[in-house]
């Protein structure tokens, strides 16, 4: 689990594993209470002596503790259809993936549901960065086809990014992956991100203000739009991550859930909801210390 991590950790390194300011590991190391070494006068942490130390003291903030049994993160369809059916017994509280990251950091939650856009691709750039000393694995949920939801019938043809401008949109909450993926799709296609418009808190939300008339156009699911007989302008696939508590991993709740999307009845509901691909699911796509 460690093998990508370097071999010795710098004090800046050290400081984001304990979560403490650099100057507390200088105060740390001076009094000889925490393990280092000393090279051309800059200090060096030993990772697996660390990790040890860590492990063994029981004041040594590791920021693991005991998490409730809940979701957190961004709203999905198919998941959230998952922990019902699947008597796994977890809840779910979804207000999208920065607020989720945040609530699983304070252990809020067992896991975190993700899909945001980085450099690299999805989500794995931005949990290595806040999460690389952490026991957790960051591990594919699916692919999910994003878009524009429109009107039956698309009465206003809107056909791209580019088409949505002047239109009546509904936006997301700020911590939400698919407001960051918006706004860069508008900064792309050199259109401003309307301002003022209703936000909707999670998908079907969003597919509703258009089925209710409330706005021409939502950046949405192409299942949310199918599930309320929208119509649905294809953008972009994304990818959709699940940041779990390495040890609620292996716990009976997140096992049952685990165990349900090996089912027929898992693979059937991704096929009626549309607009996902579930082949890789659980394939690890980073895992912290």
């Amino acid at each position: 689990m460690t093998a990508d991590l370097p071999t010795y950790l710098t004090t800046k390194e050290m400081a984001d594993l304990l979560r403490v300011k650099e100057r507390k590991i200088y105060d740390l190391a001076a009094a000889g209470e925490i393990p280092h070494s000393r090279a051309t006068g800059k200090l060096l942490f030993p990772r697996e002596v660390v990790l040890a130390w860590i492990e063994n003291a029981s004041e040594a903030p590791t920021g693991e503790g005991t998490r409730p049994a809940v979701i957190l993160g961004s709203h999905d369809p198919l998941l959230e259809w998952a922990l019902r059916e699947s008597g796994s017994g977890l809840a779910a509280f979804f207000d999208g993936s920065l607020d989720g990251l945040d609530r699983f950091e304070q252990l809020e939650g067992v896991a975190a549901g993700l899909h945001m856009i980085q450099d690299e691709g999805w989500n794995t750039e931005l949990v290595s960065r806040r999460f690389r000393f952490r026991p957790v694995v960051l591990a594919e949920w699916a692919w999910r086809d994003r878009g524009i939801i429109v009107s039956p019938g698309n009465p206003l043809g809107i056909g791209s990014i580019a088409d949505l401008a002047s239109k009546r949109m509904v936006l997301r909450q700020p911590q939400a992956g698919s407001q960051h993926l918006m706004e860069r799709l508008f900064a792309e296609a050199g259109i401003p991100v309307p301002q003022g418009a209703p936000v909707a808190r999670d998908e079907r939300e969003a597919a509703l203000a258009v089925l209710d008339g409330r706005a021409d156009a939502a950046f949405g699911l192409a299942a949310s739009a199918r599930q309320f007989k929208l119509d649905f302008v294809p953008v972009c696939e994304e990818r959709f991550d699940l940041l779990v508590s390495r040890r609620d991993w292996f716990e009976g709740p997140f096992q049952a859930l685990i165990a349900f999307t090996r089912t027929p009845a898992f693979a059937d509901m991704a096929r009626t909801l549309g607009g996902y691909r579930v082949d890789g699911i659980w394939t690890p796509r980073f895992n912290g210390a």
